[in-house]
This record gives structure tokens, C-alpha cells and sequence, in this order.
């Protein structure tokens, strides 16, 4: 499909590729790994043409329909809807949409054989290209992005970064592309998109190469990883997980052939030492010189994973209870966020804050923090807290002239300048990269050198507003050790399952407008949500009517009784299908899981289209089993 052949690419006297080699195969789902700076995204638009190699080859069939998702389609601007957006993925429909529709104006007037066969044929094309359904396959795409009926008819200008994002997305899924490049694409997402874009990528039928640093959406789609370092491009036959594992094991060889070469080495040295001086042995000496030069060296072994040993203390503690909720009601013009709701966050709590996006999360983090004092109820501060705030606007406020290390020192100057520089090589910035100005350091260092002050402030209650966007896996791993570590009472709202999974002991979502809470780890929140959403659909919750006057009803005849015994019949035996059908179809999911199915693209395609057949059939019988509750209401009168 694409074969990358002895690239390099050099950004002035430096080799971000050295001669690598990748070969990606139909239907591959790959994730693309490696620390900032590596060359990922660069790797992407090298692929589609963007950047040219110094050197070596990029190949791939001429009509191989590339899809590419990257952070610069940002920029794009229209005042047209997002679903007007989303449909121009569909530009030889949209083509013929717009002749058809010329040549029915033309027939108003000018009747003619000529014209009818063209439009005949116009129309044809339009039907085999599935024309007629274009428009219902965006809606699909824009609602599983988390896009309401309403929102879809929206300008796109009118909404943020991240959700143009998502349309962006959704235009490039409805092209329907033979190879899906999609860079850092959960960004800015909510959890419940991130699960329906895991849903899609699991069935899409084409190759898939991913640039993320989440480590639980990779592990849920990619089948193989590539791990770019040092120029090279490395390639693991599993998910991330097996990724860890397997480079642990080669990490572990690697680290026993340096060891067992450089003694090998110190002992060819210490005999060259001991007869060089010899005459009688000068040409032995000589001889082993440059047998030590022509040997192949083994390298050291270097920790990609670094332990954050550094205590983040604060002068005094606070008192049990660290903030107290009251009555909170919060209200926009078209929005009711919260409603008479009450919470409290004692000492020790490591609360996730999760849901999707509009719930107001960040609402309740900024009336939390006093960062929003504009609703109704109290947010009472306990005995002794002293909080920090981390929110990615704060990276806006670092100074761009200052070096890192001023910076800190800026922000914290009761620490000395030992104590600042062993923090920040907490946060990957060692030796002279303290030097650094703030000006040239990427997103992903920024956001390092803004935690490093949020955890170096004299606080006992951290709240952190996604603090993981733009970092990559190295250093949420880092801010993981580091809030483990804390001894203190932190909230935190992302979207990163992995981080939120090692941090959190306490799990805080908005439903019904009101802040409700599960006392455990997110791994244990999703296991109980799973199975109250699974209670859900077996048991439909009755809708709820408004209670009206009672009227006097006419005695039920013969015929009403026997039609409402065989719809109550009817009722019983579609539940009893649904049952099977919600078995058939967790069935198909964990057939689709097997290595055998997943390995074989042909087996994967069929038991993709069992699970798909299934899924529609069980929503077709829950539709039907909601249609004759609302008959049999009503012959209940």
C-alpha cells in the first residue's frame, strides 16, 4: 500500500530520519509512536506529499485515497452549516446534485429527448454513488461526534478549536479513504466521542495509522506499533500494551549484550595497555587496536521512563473538609448547567471529573477554584486551603523572554535554584535546557513548564483543567508519578483514560443537573456504569406523563380486550428477542476480539458485518418494542 524506503529527512544539520523503513499493508491499524520531537507528525506529511525527503523514497498506488486529519485544518473558516461542511466529503455527488438540478429547471421550459437522457443518466450515477443517502450518513457521522440536530445546521465558524475538529473529521470519514492518517485525533474530545470514534476505527475496513498519546484509545484499535527514535522506525506486532512488554524484553537483551561487550572491551584494553610497550608483541597489540575499532558497538540501554523522585510538600495542611458545595445552581441564557446541587471534597480526595462536553465540567472546576462567582449557593473554602489553578489559558501567561529556570524562579522564589533545576529535570528538563527561552519551547514543553510551577506553588488543593493536552506519553507518565506522590487534595478534569485511571479514588460526573459521585477508580466506575446502562435498556424507564383530570371511560369491549391480550402477547415475546439478541451481539463482540479474527482481515470483515447486522437488528427490535408500549397505552386508555 505505501512503502517508505531508506528516508532520510534532515532539518538543517540534524537527521530526524536516517534511513528508515516501513512497509504499511492493507488494512493495517498502526499506531505511530515516540516522544516529542521524534518526527511523527513530520512522518504524516512526508506520506501525503506535504514535506520531501532528503533522500530515499516514499511509494504507493496513484489512486490510493489518503484521508489526513492534522491540527493545522484548525485554520480552515467557513460561515456555511457544519453538516454543509461535512457533506462537501462527497464532491462528485454534490457535482452531479447541482446538474440535475439545472436540467429539471431547463425541462420547465424546454422539454426535449435530449435533455430527459441526460438527466436520466445524471441521475442514475447520482443513485449508484448513493446519493440519495448523503445526506443521512453525515448527520450519523456528526451525531456519533457528539453534534446535535441543532448544532448541525450552525455555522462552523461559530464554534471553537476543537469542535471544527471533529467536523473536520467527520468530512474526512465520509470520504471513505483506502488509509486514514489521523493526528493526535481524540484532542480536545469528550470520553463519550473518543468511545464512538474507537467503535468506528475498530469496524473501518481500510488501513488506519495513529499519532496518540492515549495510551487506552490506542490499545483499543491498533493491531501493530511503530516506534520512531533515533531516526529509525521500529515496528512491534501488537497494541501498545504488548509495545511495553516487548521492548521491555529487548531493552533487557540489549542491556546484557552492552554489558557483556564493554567487558569484553575493558579486557582487550587492559591486554593492548599491558603488550603495546613489546616489541615481540607490538604487532598483536596492533592487531586487537583495530579489531576494536571495526567492532559493531552495542548501545546503552536509555530510560525512556524516567521515576519522579522529587517530594512536592506545602507548608501546612488543611482541614477535612477542603471545599463544601451548597445549593449550586448555574444557569446560561439557553443552558441550565446545575440545579440546587450539593458536594464536598475532603482532605485526600483525588477527584476525576468526567462527562461529555456542554455538561459543564470546567464550570463546576472554575466555581470550585473561585475562578467563576456568577451563580446562585455557596462554595465555601475550608480551614487552611491553599489551592493552584492549571488551566492550558495559563500557557498564554508564561513569559516568552524568560528562560525556564527564570520562570520558576519568578514564580517560586523561596526555592533555591538546586531545588528548581531538580524539578524541572523531573519534567524532562536537564542540564542546559533550563536555559531555554520560554519562546521556543513547543506546546507539549510548555504545558511541562506550567505544571512544574502548579506543583512547585506552596498548595495543598491542586485543580487541574485537562493538564495532559499536548503532553506526550513520557510526560503524563511523569504527571502521573507526580500526583501520586502528592500528599495534598486535587479535582482534575480529562479526557485520558489512562491518566485518570492511575490517579483518581474518586469519580465525580454531572447528570440531571446534578453533581453526583462513585467512591473508586475510573476502571471501577466504568465496570458499574456498563452495567446500570445494560439495566437501562432491559428495563426501559415508562415516560413519564403529566397527570391530567381523570375522565370517565367507556367499558372495554370483547374486541379491545382480545387485541390488547395479543399486543401484551406480542410485548413479551420481543423482549425475549431483544434478550437473545443483546447475547447474539455481545457474542459477535467477543468473537471480534479473538487473535484469530483480528489477524485475518477477511475473517475481521465478516465478523465486523455480523457484529453491525446484529447491532442494527437490536436497535430495530428495541424501536419496535417502544411502538407497541405506546399502542398498548393506549388501548389501556
Amino acid at each position: 500500500m505505501i512503502s517508505i524506503n531508506n528516508l532520510t529527512f534532515e532539518i538543517g544539520s540534524r537527521a530526524l530520519y536516517d534511513e528508515a523503513n516501513w512497509h504499511i499493508k492493507p488494512g493495517d491499524k498502526v499506531g505511530l509512536i515516540g516522544a516529542n520531537g521524534a518526527g511523527k507528525s513530520t512522518l504524516l506529511r512526508l506520506i501525503v506529499g506535504q514535506y520531501t525527503p532528503t533522500s530515499g523514497t516514499i511509494s504507493m498506488a496513484k489512486d490510493l485515497k489518503i484521508g489526513y486529519l492534522n491540527q493545522d485544518l484548525l485554520s480552515y473558516h467557513s460561515e456555511k452549516s457544519i453538516l454543509h461542511v461535512a457533506m462537501e466529503a462527497f464532491e462528485r455527488q454534490n457535482q452531479l446534485h447541482a446538474e440535475i438540478e439545472v436540467l429539471l429547471g431547463k425541462l420547465e421550459t424546454e422539454y426535449s429527448d435530449d435533455l430527459l437522457n441526460k438527466l436520466s443518466d445524471k441521475q442514475m450515477e447520482f443513485e449508484a454513488l448513493d446519493g440519495y443517502n448523503i445526506e443521512f450518513r453525515a448527520h450519523e457521522i456528526l451525531a456519533g461526534l457528539g453534534f446535535s440536530e441543532e448544532e448541525q445546521k450552525r455555522p462552523l465558524a461559530t464554534f471553537s478549536g476543537g469542535w471544527r475538529m471533529r467536523v473536520m473529521l467527520a468530512r474526512i470519514l465520509l470520504q471513505a479513504p483506502d488509509i486514514l492518517l489521523l493526528d493526535e485525533p481524540t484532542n480536545h474530545m469528550d470520553l463519550p466521542s473518543i468511545k464512538w470514534l474507537e467503535n468506528y476505527l475498530q469496524s473501518f475496513e481500510g488501513a488506519i495509522v495513529i499519532v496518540s498519546h492515549d495510551r487506552y484509545f490506542l490499545d483499543r484499535i491498533i493491531k501493530k506499533t511503530v516506534e520512531s527514535r533515533k531516526g529509525k522506525l521500529t515496528l512491534y506486532a501488537g497494541n501498545y500494551s504488548y509495545y511495553l512488554e516487548e521492548k521491555s524484553l529487548r531493552n533487557e537483551i540489549q542491556a546484557g549484550q552492552f554489558k557483556n561487550q564493554q567487558a569484553k572491551i575493558k579486557q582487550e584494553e587492559r591486554l593492548i595497555e599491558r603488550f603495546r610497550a613489546k616489541a615481540s608483541k607490538a604487532k598483536m597489540a596492533q592487531s586487537r587496536i583495530k579489531a576494536l575499532d571495526r567492532m559493531e558497538r552495542v548501545d546503552d540501554v536509555d530510560d525512556d521512563n524516567p521515576e519522579v523522585n522529587f517530594s512536592f510538600k506545602f507548608s501546612k495542611p488543611s482541614g477535612r473538609h477542603v471545599v463544601t458545595l451548597e445549593g449550586i445552581t448555574k444557569k446560561y441564557p439557553n443552558l441550565d448547567i446545575l440545579n440546587n446541587t450539593d458536594a464536598i471534597i475532603e482532605k485526600g480526595d483525588k477527584i476525576a471529573l468526567i462527562g461529555a462536553n456542554g455538561k459543564g465540567k470546567s464550570t463546576l472546576l472554575r466555581i470550585v477554584a473561585e475562578d467563576d462567582k456568577d451563580f446562585e449557593g455557596k462554595a465555601v473554602k475550608g480551614h487552611n486551603v491553599s489551592q493552584t489553578f492549571f488551566a492550558q489559558h495559563q500557557l498564554e501567561a508564561l513569559h516568552l523572554e524568560n528562560t525556564i529556570i527564570a520562570e520558576m524562579q519568578a514564580y517560586a522564589p523561596k526555592h533555591t535554584e538546586t531545588e528548581l533545576r531538580s524539578i524541572l529535570g523531573c519534567f524532562l528538563f536537564t542540564g542546559d535546557d533550563a536555559f531555554k527561552k520560554i519562546k521556543v519551547l513547543s506546546g507539549g514543553e510548555k504545558s511541562r513548564v506550567a505544571l512544574a510551577k502548579a506543583l512547585t506553588a506552596d498548595a495543598n488543593f491542586l485543580v487541574l483543567d485537562e493538564p495532559t493536552n499536548h503532553l506526550d506519553m513520557q510526560s503524563v507518565n511523569i504527571l502521573i508519578q507526580a500526583l501520586q506522590q502528592y500528599e495534598g487534595t486535587f479535582i482534575v478534569v480529562s479526557h485520558d483514560r489512562f491518566f485518570l485511571d492511575n490517579i483518581a479514588n474518586k469519580i465525580w460526573f454531572i447528570e440531571d443537573k446534578q453533581i453526583k459521585e462513585y467512591p473508586g477508580t475510573y476502571q471501577e466506575y466504568e465496570e458499574w456504569n456498563a452495567k446500570r446502562v445494560i439495566k437501562t435498556v432491559e428495563k426501559p424507564e415508562k415516560k413519564v406523563v403529566k397527570e391530567e383530570p381523570k375522565k370517565v371511560k367507556a367499558a372495554p369491549t370483547e374486541d379491545s380486550k382480545k387485541l390488547l391480550q395479543k399486543k401484551n402477547k406480542e410485548l413479551s415475546q420481543l423482549e425475549e428477542k431483544i434478550a437473545k439478541k443483546e447475547i447474539e451481539v455481545k457474542d459477535f463482540e467477543l468473537h471480534l476480539a479473538k487473535e484469530e479474527i483480528f489477524s485475518d482481515s477477511a475473517k475481521l470483515q465478516e465478523a465486523t458485518r455480523k457484529y453491525n447486522s446484529g447491532k442494527a437488528e437490536l436497535k430495530q427490535l428495541q424501536s419496535d418494542w417502544e411502538n407497541l408500549a405506546e399502542e398498548i397505552m393506549e388501548l389501556e386508555g
